[in-house]
């Protein structure tokens, strides 16, 4: 099995977190848009750290998986599923669709490229062995 260490335990940070802004943060800023920010640095880290992928592939994947679950909650994906009278599916999988939550997500991508490039410039970024 292939492990980055350093990945997964920027991964932990995250999901800790992410844990933390969900159970004690009811602001308007930091759990609905820093939450989304952070939820993206935290698949690519799990990716990056369970994977071989490079930055690139990591990266879109991430990005566009979180555009289709975004997508999924303007069709009310939790509802068709019979989740919604489960608070915890309610707050993984969300509920509501928004533009906001999207461009949170592409802020996110377009830090871990800048972090990713500025740290380790001379790595491969597409190739994924």
């Amino acid at each position: 099995m292939i492990l980055h260490k350093s990945y997964l335990t920027i991964a932990l940070v995250m999901l800790v977190i992410e844990i933390v802004i969900a159970l004690f943060v009811h602001d308007a800023f930091l759990r609905p848009i820093g939450g989304d920010f952070l939820v993206v640095i935290l698949m690519y880290a799990t990716v990056r750290g369970f994977t071989r992928f490079k930055l690139y592939p990591a990266l879109l994947s991430v990005l566009l998986f979180s555009y289709l679950i975004e997508t999924l909650q303007y069709f009310k994906y939790v509802e068709i599923l019979g989740l919604e009278q489960f608070k915890f599916a309610r707050v993984v999988m969300g509920t509501g669709f928004s533009w906001i939550d999207m461009i949170a997500y592409t802020v996110g991508a377009l830090f871990i490229l800048l972090i990713e490039t500025k740290f380790n410039p001379t790595s491969s970024k597409w190739n994924t062995l």
